[in-house]
């Protein structure tokens, strides 16, 4: 329990994100001496106000109210955490898990889409949720439209799994709290987010990529071109998952992102039979590269979720990436691997160097492995 407490310390500290976490373990080895180095990492990354740990307190705080909801914690590197999640490059270091913690570990395929579908788009997602659960795991993220249908259908026939963008004790939309319940009572809901935490439009390409980290393949119904939707479908992309995606009216706009889809590759989706037929075992190492959409931040296939511990950085390659590095990144995000390309230095030196400038409160980590300016307050 105190080894929980202290890595959930460190995972609620303010600049420590996923891949940030990862950096720290394997650059320190230990939570412990990840914390105590914390304070000179933020200095080093420019960082001009106090540095403050998450207290005790808070993560016993929400530890207890966690396990008062029936809740627990699943930890990154611990034996229960999904697999498929962990193989990813920025997993999550703690999910909070209401119901089968087991079922995160399953063979599952997500279904995604608008949440002002038309009537035939949540008649699909229904249909293709129940026939999917009699043999899989179907993980979406209760949202209106698509996400809704897909959950209840599945729920009839097998177990399905919701993955949120707020806190696990704050369902979104309200009106799906009575749903949040009966997936919980029969499958397992998932969040990244503290507890308590409200569910911002920031937080939701976070939920996208625990969708597509959960799945071996993403199914997608009825997306625009500019959708919550198609950025599962990139993420899902990245980590080697199958696309799939139903055909729709080209006259629709709901349909313009999941025919694209179809146009550049994806597996064309009218039942459930044609998922099952070409879902993999295994996530692949690269999917659709087409398109710009896709290539934008691709970081290849399956990073170590738990990284041995590094060896000494050396002071010269350190110093020029901190020369070289922080001036590479702008306020639109740009793939790690880009950075790791232009600059010709070692992968350590370059991640020291971001671990420093995110603690530091000058960038922020974004799903994809990508990096971005944070902006100044006014």
């Amino acid at each position: 329990m105190s080894d929980d407490i202290d890595r959930l310390r460190l995972i609620r500290t303010e600049g420590v994100g996923p891949l940030t976490y990862k950096r720290l373990m394997a650059r320190f080895g230990s939570v412990g001496a990840a914390m105590a180095a914390l304070p000179d990492l933020a200095q080093a990354g420019g960082r001009t106000t106090p540095f403050r740990l998450a207290s005790r307190a808070e993560a016993e705080r929400e530890m207890a109210q966690l396990h008062k909801l029936g809740g627990k914690f699943c930890f990154l590197g611990d034996p229960e955490y999904p697999p498929l999640l962990a193989a990813t490059a920025d997993a999550p270091p703690v999910l909070s898990v209401l119901g089968d913690v087991e079922l995160l570990s399953a063979r599952a395929a997500g279904v995604v889409g608008a949440r002002n579908a038309s009537a035939n788009g949540m008649r699909m997602a229904e249909q293709l949720g129940e026939d999917l659960a009699r043999s899989l795991v179907v993980v979406s993220g209760l949202a209106r439209g698509i996400d809704a249908s897909a959950h209840t259908g599945a729920m009839r026939t097998g177990r399905t799994i919701a993955a949120i963008a707020g806190g696990i004790d704050i369902p979104y939309p309200p009106e799906h709290a009575k749903l949040q319940a009966e997936i919980a009572g029969n499958g397992a809901v998932v969040a990244e987010a503290p507890f308590g935490t409200a569910p911002l439009a920031r937080h939701f390409p976070k939920r996208n990529r625990v969708i597509a980290g959960l799945s071996l393949g993403l199914v997608v119904i009825e997306a625009a071109i500019r959708s919550g939707s198609l950025i599962t479908a990139r993420l899902a992309n990245e980590a080697g998952r199958e696309l799939f995606a139903v055909p729709g009216s080209p006259l629709d706009p709901r349909c313009k992102g999941s025919n694209d889809l179809l146009r550049q590759g994806a597996n064309l989706t009218e039942t459930a039979a044609d998922v099952l037929a070409n879902l993999p075992d295994h996530p692949a190492r690269q999917g659709l590269a087409r398109d710009p959409m896709f290539l934008h931040g691709k970081s290849g296939f399956a990073e170590p979720s738990m990284p041995a511990v590094e060896p000494e950085i050396d002071r010269h390659a350190l110093a020029k990436a901190r020369r070289l590095v922080p001036g590479l990144i702008g306020m639109a995000p740009v793939a790690v691997d880009w950075i790791a390309r232009h600059c010709q230095l070692s992968t350590a030196a370059i991640q020291a160097v971001l671990l420093e400038l995110e603690l530091g409160g000058r960038v922020e980590t974004l799903p994809g492995n990508r990096v971005a300016l944070l902006a100044k307050p006014d």
